[in-house]
């Protein structure tokens, strides 16, 4: 059995995780930490959890996350860096599903975030845990930088047209649009009922901390510097991400066919038929991304419509993907939920 820890488990990335490893067979939750629940049981403040996990939060102080294979950080943008190194340099493996590992260069990094980078050295030992993309590389890795949950969705729906250079990659356009569930467990106004109910929004217009992660992977596949919009939206539904992307074709193609065998073998992203509108409903409490590829007209203008559950496939379930991967397993050993109807 696979010996997990969770630093962070009170938010919802945290009990996504514990849903989801809770059902998996090869996995036994060893430690879950919270510095401001600690001595909670697990199940008093998650009641949908009530006899499949029997542990109390520990303060991250006095867990043994060492005795762990792995560890999972769910934590805010910060944390990881200042805890993982002592649990790496001990021979534990450590996936962090915020951010602080994800972008490599440094400076633009602490631009975005507003703090000095702890552990500059370990980002340049961090693999990106896209596993559709950086599969091998996640096998024999120590530190896993998850994914956003917009980079999952956006460079997973622009993947093939990028590789193949058959798109102007110098003018991309992301418009993205994010449950509420997005923002996390924390009191905030924009998130209460009342504000985030029957509304729709845009924000992050003039730059959201995503466009750097999703810049950076989409540069790493073409090979080159690439241009991109990204302009997110929250809208008044709890999980879900649809990203409706826009590239303007250089050459002409079969661009279904293009889709359907870059993805033949990934088991968690269903290519559509063509003319399909996916919807975010269709994946949730899924680790699916469906895709959907229109060409509006005939024209020389590519739609490209991505959808995944934020809390899933874009953070906990592909964290799992990756704790698969790094330890030998099926990815799918545990992934195996349907989405959720109605």
């Amino acid at each position: 059995m696979i010996k997990v820890g969770i630093v962070g488990g009170t938010g919802y990335t945290g009990v996504e995780l514990l849903r989801l490893l809770a059902q998996h067979p090869a996995v036994e939750i060893v430690a879950i930490t919270s510095r401001g629940d600690a001595g909670v049981p697990v199940s008093s403040m998650f009641p949908s959890l009530r006899g499949r996990v029997g542990l109390k939060f520990e303060d991250p102080s006095v867990a043994n996350l060492e005795a762990c294979d792995v560890v999972f950080f769910a934590t805010p943008n910060g944390v990881a860096m200042q805890q993982a190194p002592g649990l790496l340099e001990s021979g534990v493996r450590v996936i962090d599903l915020a951010a602080d590992f994800r972008i490599t260069d440094i400076a633009e990094w602490e631009k975005w975030y507003g703090m000095q980078h702890a552990s500059p050295d370990w980002v340049a030992k961090a693999v990106y845990g896209l596993p559709e993309l950086n599969r091998v590389a996640i096998q024999n890795a120590r530190l896993v930088a998850n994914p956003g949950c917009y980079p999952t969705a956006v460079q997973l729906g622009f993947m093939p047209l990028v590789e193949s250079g058959l798109v102007d990659t110098s003018h991309l356009i992301a418009d993205a649009k994010s449950g509420v569930s997005g923002a996390g467990r924390k009191a905030e106004v924009s998130s209460l009922f009342s504000e985030a109910s029957d509304n729709f929004k845009a924000y992050g217009v003039s730059g959201h901390r995503h466009l750097p992660e999703i810049r950076q992977g989409l540069s790493r596949i073409a090979g080159t510097s690439v241009g991109l919009t990204f302009v997110p939206h929250l809208t008044p539904v709890i999980r879900g991400i649809h990203a409706t992307l826009y590239a303007q074709m250089t050459e002409d193609a079969d661009f279904q066919a293009l889709y359907e065998s870059r993805y033949a073998n990934e088991l968690f992203v269903d290519v559509m038929p063509a003319k399909s509108h996916p919807d975010t409903r269709s994946v949730r409490a899924s680790n699916t991304c469906r895709i959907a590829i229109h060409r509006p007209q005939g024209g020389d203008m590519l739609v490209i419509l991505s959808v995944v559950d934020n809390l899933v496939k874009g953070a906990a379930g592909q964290a799992i993907q990756n704790m698969n991967i790094m330890f030998g397993l099926a990815e799918t050993e545990g992934l195996w939920q349907l989405p959720v109807l109605p």
